[in-house]
Formats: C-alpha cells, structure tokens, sequence
C-alpha cells in the first residue's frame, strides 16, 4: 500500500488542476494532500474508535457475541460495496462536494440537487451526532473525576468547546488538517492494537465460540437499547453497529480539489479505509467480546457496556492511557468531520445551491480554506444538537430519530449517484472512465448490490424505537420536490457543463489570480 500513498509531484498536481478545469472550476483550494493524507481523513471519520465503542451495545445487548463474530463483517461488506461503486466515479470525477457533482453530471440539476441535500443533511447531523458521542465517553472516562453532571447545558458547552476547536484547525489550513489527521490514521491504528491486546491479556478464557453465540437481549435483557422483537430482527438491528461507523469515506471525495494525484488517491482512499477499519475493528472488538466476564450482564449493561467491562477487567492506570487515546482518536474524528462537511457546503455553494453561497463559497486567501463552510458547518451542528436534544416525539428524543434519518440520509446521497451511474455507464453521460477502473461486469454488479443494501438500511433505519424516521424521510422528500419545483427548478444552474465550461475559463483564471496576489 505505501509505494502508492507518497505525494507525487508538481506535474501530477498541473494534471489534476487541467482535469479541474476542464469540469468548469478553479483550483481555489490547497493540493497538497497526498494518498496517505487522502486515506487517513476518511479513515478519520470511520474512526473504529469512535463508532465501535460508542455504538457497541448495539451488538452486544442485541444479539449478543453473533453480532460482532458475524454481524461486523456483513455489515461491513454492506459499507465495501458502496466503496467501490463510488471509487469507480470518483476516479472519473474527481471534485470536491463529489457526490452533489456526480448526481448532477450522471442525472440531471434536480438529482444533483437532492443528493446535495441527502449528504449535507447527513454530514451535519453526524458530525452532532460523533461530538455527542465523544461527550458521552468523556462523561463515562472522566465525568467522575470532574463531578460532571449530565444536562442539556452542560452537553451543549462542551459541544460547543469541541466543535469550536475543531473548526479553528480546520480554519487555519489543509496543511495542519492534514498533519492532524494523518496523526488520527496512526492513532487509531495503534490504539486499536494495543486495546485489543490488553483485551486478551485480561480475558477469562479464549472461548472464540462466543463469538458465534446467538441470544435474543432485547428488551429489558439487554438493557432497553432495543425493544422486545424476533430473533431474526434483533440480529438485523445490530448490523447498524457497523454501518453507523464505517461511514464518512466519501471525505475522500470531498477532498478531491486537495489531493495530488486525486483520481487514483480518492477511490483507493475511500476503499482502503473501509477495508483498514472492517479488519482492526473485527479485531478490536472479538478481543473485547472475549474479555467480557458475563455475556448476560454485559447485555444488562445497555449502553454502559464499554466502561463496565474496562472497569471490571483492566488495570486502572492502562485503562486511563487507552481513554485518553481513544478520546483524542474521537476528537481528530470530529475535525476530519468538519472538513468533510465544509467541502460539500463550499462546492454545492460555488455553484449557488444554498442561501448565501457567495460568501459560503468564498476561499481566504491566507489559509486557502473555506473559512466562511467552516464555521457554518460547525454552528449548524451544534445548533442541531441542542435544538433536538429539547424536544421529543413520543418518549422518544428528536435528536435519536434524526441520528437514525443521519445514517438514511448519508447513505441514499450514496445511492443515487450509483444508482445513476449504474444506467449512464459508457453513454454520452459517462463516456470515459477515470484511471481507477473496475470495468462493466463488476461496477455494475457492485451498483446493485448497493442498492439493495440501500433498501436494507432503509428498512433497519425506521424500525422502533425510530418509526419516525420514516415520516421524518417521506416529509423531507415531499418538502424538497415542493421546494424544486416552486422555486429551485428555474434558479439552480447546478454545475457547468458543456458550452458553460468553456464560458467559465475566464472566470477561473481571475479566481486563481485573485488568491496569489
């Protein structure tokens, strides 16, 4: 892998500045990313560390061991096959915001314009919804030690603290983002490794059979993290564990316009961290399911599993070395989050698709970075989690639901374009492919079997206790088809295409003029 992840040099970054502007657009952000970089910002975001411990009830008070033995793997080949569909387009269209650009370039403005919505809606609330669950960890590793009381306030503070930070690296630079979350890549590697051996080294016994164990925990039995259901149900229900955190490498797109060598380093980025992230977080969390004491008990733990079994198990001292790893590992996940998120609103804004996209879109010339995203990316996720985490439908929270609509929204933004691409692939949409080719057979294979995932997800995503969800997605889509054809249909441009590239030429020369004087 790393002969292919070293930055390439000037002639590849001209290159990748004369495919840019044969798609209409002006290099206005830093290329300096190299492959490594490219990687580690998506596996960043995945973060095994994150996902995989926060979310970890979701397995071990569902259907117990079977839920990591077999449910991780599945539900990580659910996540690799969209990787790959999407590497295929990614290395034809290599843009930042690539996912609104593919459904533009494949469809038509309204398809790219509904897959803009769909992945900055989910960028959004899932980068709320990573900083909440990096409050939680630091609540169950340090909450104690600080007398930390669990409120809205305090909640919304420390929200506000982190994501502060995080939007104040990204603010200064590609160049620092990139050292940070190549740090992260590293991090999470090592920690991982050394997690899943104290996991061993504390285990009662090597029972691999545990983790081929199947026990229905819903219900009370495991804590009320799922309602009471089916055998079959409460194994399906699990496999949201792995498809809520391996998600986010289509940072690697977003980052495009930063990446040297961008259509090979952006799908080989998006399917490497997808593949990196299934193996160490299979073996992180087996080493964990065999460290448990009690599978029963555990399931009684709920939520609260995690910490349960590192305070019963682990040296107190190695137990704080790992939480401060993991933690930073949470917060270099929620900064890669922030740059994801800024790329999507300054693409689909450079190209008018939000309220103010003019100042939206605008690049400081200093840092060369979407200062104006930045920042409002960053507010509109905090602003989120504090306005749902004050409501609730039922007895059920907003914020819950719209996390649950997070992972439908994020994934049908995935969708779509592959959807799209799976009907244009070679027509006069499609013509030519980029250097990272799987051919017809297995692009087209991995399409469909994307959508049928896609179908799956939907269909996980709106069982109790998040039935809403699927009113909250009907509602959205019923909205933006209104919001379209009232107002959007004659005022979108969406992106340039044909006699409108050549139009833009000089445009594009201004720009890049404009950002080295």
């Amino acid at each position: 892998m790393s002969a292919n992840l070293n930055p390439p040099g000037t002639g590849d970054i001209s290159e990748d500045v004369k495919i840019l502007h044969s798609m209409g657009y002006a290099q206005e952000l830093r290329r300096s990313m190299g492959g490594f970089s490219n990687f580690a910002i998506s596996f960043s975001i995945i973060c095994i560390l994150s996902g995989g411990i926060n979310s970890l009830a979701q397995a071990t008070s569902g259907a117990g061991g079977i839920g990591i033995g077999i449910g991780w793997p599945l539900g990580c080949l659910i996540s690799g096959v969209f990787a790959l569909a999407m590497g295929q387009i990614a290395s034809a269209y290599p843009t930042a915001g690539g996912l609104y650009h593919w459904g533009s370039i494949l469809g038509n403005r309204f398809t790219g314009w509904v897959t803009a919505w769909f992945n900055l809606l989910g960028l959004v609330t899932v980068l709320g919804a990573i900083n909440v669950g990096t409050y939680y960890f630091f609540f169950g590793a340090f909450g104690p030690t600080f007398g930390m009381e669990d409120t809205i306030t305090v909640r919304v503070i420390f929200l506000t603290i982190l994501t502060g930070l995080q939007a104040l690296f990204n603010h200064y630079g590609i160049g620092l983002t990139t050292k940070l979350t190549d740090f992260s890549g590293y991090l999470i590697f090592a920690t991982a490794v050394v997690l899943a051996i104290v996991c061993l080294a504390v285990a009662p016994s090597y029972d691999l059979s545990r983790l081929f164990t199947f026990t229905n925990y819903s219900g009370e039995a495991g804590g009320n993290v799922w309602p009471l259901v089916s055998n079959n149900w409460v194994f399906i229900l699990g496999l949201l564990l792995p498809i809520y955190t391996i998600t986010g490498y289509d940072a690697s797109a977003h980052t495009s316009e930063e990446t040297v060598k961008a259509a090979h380093s952006v799908p080989r980025g998006m399917v490497m961290s997808v593949l990196w992230s299934a193996i160490f977080g299979y073996i992180m969390l087996c080493a964990f399911v065999l460290m448990i004491p009690n599978m029963d008990e555990a399931a009684k733990q709920g939520w609260n599993v995690f910490f349960w079994a590192m305070d019963a198990q682990v040296n107190p001292t190695v137990k704080l070395i790992l939480y401060i790893a993991i933690f930073v590992s949470q917060f270099l996940c929620g900064l890669a989050t922030v740059t994801s998120v800024s790329r999507m609103i300054f693409a689909f804004s450079r190209d008018g698709g939000l309220p103010f996209s003019k100042a939206l879109a605008r690049v400081s010339p200093k840092y060369r970075t979407p200062v104006a995203a930045i920042w409002t990316g960053a507010t509109l996720a905090v602003l989120f989690v504090w306005g749902s985490s004050t409501v609730t439908l039922g007895e059920t929270p907003v914020y819950t639901i719209v996390v649950s609509c997070t992972v439908i929204f994020l994934f049908f933004s995935f969708a779509i374009p592959i959807a799209l691409g799976l009907f244009t692939y070679g027509t006069p949409k499609w013509p030519k492919m980029g250097p990272w080719n799987l051919g017809r057979g297995l692009f087209s294979l991995f399409a469909v079997l994307s959508l049928i995932s896609m179908v799956l997800i939907f269909i996980i995503g709106v069982q109790p206790p998040n039935e809403w969800a699927l009113r909250i997605t009907i509602g959205f889509l019923i909205v933006t088809g209104i919001v379209w054809v009232a107002f959007e249909s004659r005022r979108f441009q969406g992106p340039p295409i044909g006699d409108m590239i050549a139009k833009r030429q000089a445009e594009i020369a201004a720009a890049e003029a404009a950002l080295h004087k």
